[in-house]
């Protein structure tokens, strides 16, 4: 196996389904540090650089939060894994109609799900973000689902990764 290979191998995951960004950032520095801050800076140059199409499949990539994906166990590891550390695989009825109603609204206006890095969090302060959020304009949105989702990148690389940059 390639480098290449190697690192779309490693890191493809780290956006949710979108390995081209592990692509191409492994073809404009191949020899990116391997720290989680190193390939994060180069994911991350990456995604930013992308076209608006192609950062917006990223965001549309993500599942809804304690959505039919989590419902049917078709979450990827970590999604699964990250919403669990929230507790949102033990909502109430109540609780998870709430969720199933923010997303379906949130996807109606914006068109991607509503992303937020969950560690740390609990479900009442998902629920808080998410109703605050779901008053921003598109454009607003568009850039705090995007940072959301660099930071859910950094997360999954310290996980991944040892060094001095995960302490």
């Amino acid at each position: 196996m390639s480098a290449r290979e190697n690192f779309v191998a490693r890191f493809g995951g780290v956006f949710e389904h979108s390995p081209w960004v592990a692509e191409r950032a492994f073809d404009q520095n191949p020899h990116v540090a391997l720290t989680a801050d190193g390939v994060h800076a180069a994911l991350v140059t990456t995604f930013r650089a992308a076209a608006h199409a192609e950062r917006l499949a990223v965001l549309r990539a993500h599942p809804d939060l304690a959505g039919r994906l989590a419902i049917a166990g078709e979450l990827t590891e970590d999604s699964k894994s990250e919403q669990a550390s929230a507790g949102l695989d033990r909502l109430t009825p109540s609780e998870h109609a709430r969720f199933t109603e923010l997303n379906a609204a949130y996807t109606e206006k914006f068109a991607f799900p509503f992303i937020i890095a969950v560690k740390g969090l609990n479900k009442d302060d998902i629920l808080s973000a998410f109703e605050r959020r779901i008053d921003n304009d598109r454009q607003e949105e568009f850039e705090t689902a995007s940072a959301q989702v660099e930071k859910i990148a950094l997360l999954r690389l310290r996980s991944m990764l040892p060094g001095e940059d995960n302490v």
